[in-house]
């Protein structure tokens, strides 16, 4: 008998080649094998198994790269997250298999402040699930608001905004009902008792993002020594910056970040909500720590006219969304593929690093390199198919192809 490590399957091999293959942070002229959903080694296939592939797949010089992670999505196609429907679960399908042709392999649907009702009928219909065939997988909800400040709650909604009072973790457990399915919670580090919320939340292994906030830098380091990793949309509805208090802004540079902890952040490269020059300021001040996210709202993929988010009405006229009567950005309308490629030009930064700010950083961030992100042995082969312009061909979850553009095959 065969030890135990060494047990061979009957699974068919797939083995990928004529391609570029994302991987140790550089291009490399691999091939990728895959078994079982998951990207093999192939030096213990030949040595431990001596048996070659069972199909060989000719990727005609594709760039072979991680799956997209999309943290913040608040819908799209006509869905909108934030409504609490019957059916929240048929919504949140549809939005899952159609990002599939942007290269989003799994994502976080996000919720924007809503009232106590909402969070309570919407939540519970929310599972986290693997991607395949069906669409994207749900990693968990990110629930964005209500604990925001007023003067920087952008596209949300006034009457929905909530402070902590004396039972504040309680008070936030009440609001939102269950914390089963949430993965990230975005909220304003300078509220009152938002420290002992922020340690409450990380001990719950749910990600603290800082957002919609009129912090200081002192406001948001403690929030970081609280444990919080993350930062919603790195200059929108915060501060600007400013050179004696740089405010959230700062924590790109921050001393003050404890040792071994990582402070991410979340940047909208639809050409839009970013000028191109902040874009590049941020990804040279902390190029590790960029997180792309397309912060899409329910018009994306629609034709112009006016969409809901949440409890407000949104107004598209081309690429831009907002609130109606107002020009107050509303999230966004770029797919990912497009956000990725937007800030490949914008920084000249490398296709690498363009498609890591994408997969491998928001792994990091959920705390899942582990297993997605990353086309490292055995981890889930959620991968993309790309051409030289990273444009998207293809998309496979658990090595199964789920999207390919018309004109390619393989």
């Amino acid at each position: 008998m065969m030890p135990p490590d060494k047990a061979t399957s009957d699974a068919p091999v797939f083995q990928f080649t004529n391609c570029w293959i994302l991987k140790n942070h550089e291009l490399q002229r691999e091939d990728l094998w895959v078994r079982e959903g998951k990207i093999l080694n192939p030096e213990k296939l030949f040595f431990d198994e001596k048996k070659p592939a069972d199909v060989q797949l000719d990727c005609k010089g594709s760039i072979l790269a991680p799956g997209f992670i999309d943290v913040q999505i608040n819908g799209g196609f006509g869905v909108d997250f934030s409504l609490a429907t019957d059916d929240v679960g048929a919504g949140i399908s549809l939005v899952a298999q159609k990002i599939l042709s942007h290269g989003v392999t799994s994502f976080c649907p996000t919720l924007v402040s809503s009232p106590s009702s909402v969070y309570h009928k919407v939540l519970p219909q929310i599972c986290v699930k693997n991607g395949g065939l069906h669409g994207a997988g749900v990693l968990g909800v990110h629930l964005e608001g209500p604990f925001i400040s007023k003067e920087k709650r952008g596209a949300h909604p006034e009457h929905c905004l909530r402070t902590f009072e004396t039972g504040a973790f309680q008070e936030l457990l009440d609001t939102y009902g269950s914390l089963d399915s949430v993965r990230i919670v975005t909220l304003a580090p300078e509220m009152k008792r938002s420290g002992e919320v922020i340690k409450e939340l990380t001990k719950c292994g749910i990600c603290v993002s800082l957002g919609h906030s009129m912090a200081n830098l002192s406001h948001a380091e403690e929030a970081v020594q609280h444990g919080a990793t993350f930062i919603t949309h790195l200059f929108n509805a915060m501060l600007p910056f400013h050179h004696r208090d740089p405010g959230i802004v700062g924590l790109l540079t921050s001393d003050q970040i404890p040792p071994g902890q990582k402070v991410f952040y979340g940047m909208i490269s639809d050409g839009i909500h970013t000028n191109p020059a902040a874009l590049r300021i941020a990804h040279r001040a902390d190029p590790k720590g960029l997180v792309l996210v397309t912060d899409a709202i329910p018009g994306m993929g629609l034709a112009p006219g006016r969409h809901t988010l949440g409890q407000q009405v949104v107004e598209m006229d081309g690429l831009n969304s907002y609130i109606a009567g107002t020009k107050t950005l509303s999230g966004s309308l770029a797919t990912m593929d497009t956000c990725v490629r937007h800030f490949k030009d914008a920084t000249g930064c490398s296709v690498e690093t363009a498609l890591e700010a994408a997969s491998l950083h928001p792994a990091q961030l959920l705390k899942i390199e582990d297993r997605k992100g990353t086309l490292d042995y055995d981890t889930d082969a959620d991968f993309l198919l790309l051409d030289d312009k990273l444009h998207v061909r293809a998309t496979y979850i658990a090595g199964q192809q789920v999207w390919r553009q018309d004109s390619f095959a393989i």
